[in-house]
């Protein structure tokens, strides 16, 4: 059998076939299912549990207590907080299956999940954008959009680097990142990057 090239704590379960990502980091108490797809450089913390039909990009972080159900995609460097909540069933109930019924959840590239948040299925959660602790995102996120409460609303913009940049929520107006230096353009209710 191969070495392996990534991490993993005794206590951890990984069922055979998933594919695990160079670097990659396993803590106390993991359970990765066998149809899992996780990149490179990823930690996934205590406790952290990870559905068949999962696709996790590269350099993602999972804290603690988090599970990564069914139909759910992380693009590259998603950080999800501790115990924040995905779900993949709408209208879930015990005695009725409903595994044909799973909806699809995409949070993108950069993309910061706070703690205690929950991600409705069925949901796509934009480039960069920053969901408060404890927000229940319901609808679309814009990318880097930052939302907060129940149910989210968005109550500003933030940058790749992760600060709220100083711009109304919708209109035509510029600014730069005073960490990074980059410069952002907000026209109507769309932000973006400018090269």
């Amino acid at each position: 059998m191969s070495e392996l090239n990534y991490t993993v704590h005794p206590s951890a379960i990984i069922d055979a076939g998933a594919q695990i990502g160079a670097g990659s980091r396993v803590w106390h108490f993991v359970h990765i299912c066998g149809g899992a797809v996780i990149g490179t450089g990823c930690s996934f913390g205590q406790n952290v549990f990870v559905g068949n039909k999962v696709i996790i990009g590269d350099n993602c972080k999972i804290q603690n207590n988090v599970s990564v159900y069914d139909n759910v995609t992380l693009e590259e460097g998603v950080f999800c907080g501790p115990s924040m909540v995905f779900t993949n069933v709408y209208n879930p109930r015990s005695l009725i299956e409903r595994k044909n019924e799973y909806r699809d959840t995409l949070v993108k590239k950069g993309a910061t999940l706070g703690a205690n948040c929950t991600i409705v299925c069925g949901n796509t959660v934009g480039r960069y954008a920053f969901i408060g602790a404890g927000a229940v995102v319901n609808k679309d996120v814009p990318d880097y959009a930052l939302m907060v409460g129940v149910p989210a609303k968005q109550i500003g913009w933030m940058s790749e680097y992760g600060e709220q940049l100083d711009l109304p929520l919708s209109g035509e107006a510029s600014t730069t990142c005073s960490h990074s230096g980059a410069t952002y353009q907000l026209i109507g209710q769309q932000l973006n990057k400018l090269d």
